[in-house]
């Protein structure tokens, strides 16, 4: 079964992560992970600056040291940018302190505010520790791009549930470049089309 949308229990029952936002505004929170990445992201900038678009960029910190000059043109176009951790590690399979050490390895290379913990998982006693400095940012929808067993036309239908204030969840790595030059266009014209616009995550 593929949860869009996680309960609004989540809230309640995770009260150190963000899950969503409350807006007057048809705004909502357009986030990419993994990234960046040389054959994706720059058609995902393309992309935000056609819509006059802002972002947020969880990036992984290997990657981010990897393509410096794509990790610049994400901040030079106004776009946020999220710790994903330098290793993009399971908070769950990984030693605390390994795990710590991952995440300030990141900060050592570019300070941020804002945390999401890659495969959506993360301890408790990882998040107490993060979120003394960090908004640990979660999703109120996941698209599931990174399903190939999930059809674009199933992530474009739940897509129409979304809300104003919401916190979507997509991704810029290389092993879906050819779904997301197909997905994100149609995506985003729907969007549009439903009188949404996306601003990046303050911090």
């Amino acid at each position: 079964m593929k949860l869009f949308k996680p309960p609004h229990l989540t809230n309640w029952v995770f009260p150190r992560l963000r899950w969503r936002f409350s807006s007057s505004e048809p705004v909502i929170f357009l986030t990419f992970d993994d990234g960046p990445n040389p054959e994706i992201t720059p058609f995902v900038l393309d992309l935000l600056k056609e819509y006059k678009w802002k972002a947020t960029f969880f990036c992984v910190g290997q990657n981010m040291l990897k393509y410096p000059e794509l990790f610049q043109r994400i901040i030079a176009e106004g776009h946020q940018i999220g710790n994903h951790t330098m290793k993009h590690l399971n908070s769950v399979k990984t030693e605390n302190g390994l795990y710590l050490q991952s995440f300030r390895e990141f900060e050592e290379s570019h300070p941020t505010k804002l945390f999401r913990p890659p495969y959506g998982r993360i301890k408790p006693s990882i998040a107490k520790e993060i979120g003394k400095t960090h908004q640990i940012i979660m999703w109120s929808w996941l698209s599931y791009d990174y399903d190939l067993s999930v059809s674009n036309e199933r992530i474009l239908s739940e897509a129409k549930r979304i809300k104003k204030g919401e916190i979507l969840v997509l991704h810029d790595n290389a092993k879906i470049t050819e779904r997301q030059k197909g997905l994100l266009p149609q995506l985003f014209k729907q969007l549009k089309e439903t009188g949404f616009r996306s601003e990046a995550i303050s911090v």
